[in-house]
C-alpha cells in the first residue's frame, strides 16, 4: 500500500472512531457509571475486536453476506436484539460507588465481540476496505487493521475520560439518571444504520 493512500485510510480511521457511534455511546456510559480505569479491558476490546474484524472482512467476510443475503438479516436482527438490551442495561446502570449486585463494565472479549453486531463498525470496515485498497491482497488488508489500531484506542479513549469527567457531576441521582436514559435514547436511535444497512 503506497505511503499516501495509508496516510489517508489513518485519517478515515480517525474520523470514523472518534465520531459518536454505538462504542462510544456506551464507552461514556462506562466512564461515567465505572470510571476510566475499569473501562480500560471494553476500551482494548474494542480496538483489537475491530482491527480483527476489518481483516476478516477484507478476507472475505463480508462476501457471505453476497452469496447467502438471509445473513444479512439474520445481523440485523441480532444488532437490533443485543443493542436494544445495552440500551435498558445502560438505562439502569447504578450510580458511580453505588455497587449494584452484577452492575459490572463491559469485558474486554464482551467488547470485541460486540464489533460484530455494531452497525457502525460494519460501515467502517466496508468503507475503509473498499475505497483503501485499490489491490487486494492480505498485506493490504493487514495494513488497514494497522491503520485502525493506530488510532482507535486513543479515539475511544476520549469518550470514556469524557465520562470520567462528568462522573463527580453526576453522583446526584436524578442527573445520573437523566444521562443514562440520554445514552440508551442515543444507542436507540443509532440503530437506523442497522435498517439501511446495505452489503
Amino acid at each position: 500500500m503506497k505511503y499516501e493512500i495509508f496516510l489517508a485510510l489513518v485519517g478515515f480511521a480517525f474520523v470514523t472512531s472518534v465520531t459518536p457511534g454505538p462504542n462510544n455511546m456506551m464507552l461514556l456510559a462506562s466512564g461515567v457509571n465505572f470510571g476510566l480505569r475499569r473501562t480500560v479491558p471494553h476500551m482494548l476490546g474494542i480496538s483489537v475486536g475491530h482491527s480483527l474484524m476489518v481483516f476478516l472482512v477484507g478476507l472475505g467476510v463480508a462476501g457471505l453476506f453476497k452469496a447467502w443475503p438471509p445473513a444479512l438479516v439474520v445481523l440485523k436482527v441480532v444488532s437490533v436484539a443485543y443493542m436494544l438490551w445495552l440500551a435498558w442495561k445502560i438505562a439502569n446502570a447504578a450510580a458511580p460507588g453505588a455497587g449494584r449486585e452484577g452492575a459490572r463494565p463491559m469485558t474486554f472479549l464482551q467488547a470485541a465481540a460486540f464489533q460484530w453486531v455494531n452497525p457502525k463498525a460494519w460501515a467502517m470496515a466496508l468503507g475503509a476496505v473498499a475505497a483503501y485498497v485499490p489491490e487486494p491482497s492480505v498485506w493490504a488488508y493487514a495494513a488497514v487493521a494497522v491503520a485502525f489500531a493506530m488510532v482507535n484506542l486513543p479515539s475511544v479513549s476520549v469518550w470514556a475520560a469524557a465520562g470520567q469527567v462528568v462522573r463527580r457531576w453526576l453522583q446526584h441521582p436524578g442527573r445520573l439518571r437523566a444521562f443514562n436514559w440520554g445514552m440508551a435514547g442515543l444507542l436507540v436511535l443509532s440503530l437506523w444504520p442497522v435498517v439501511t444497512l446495505k452489503m
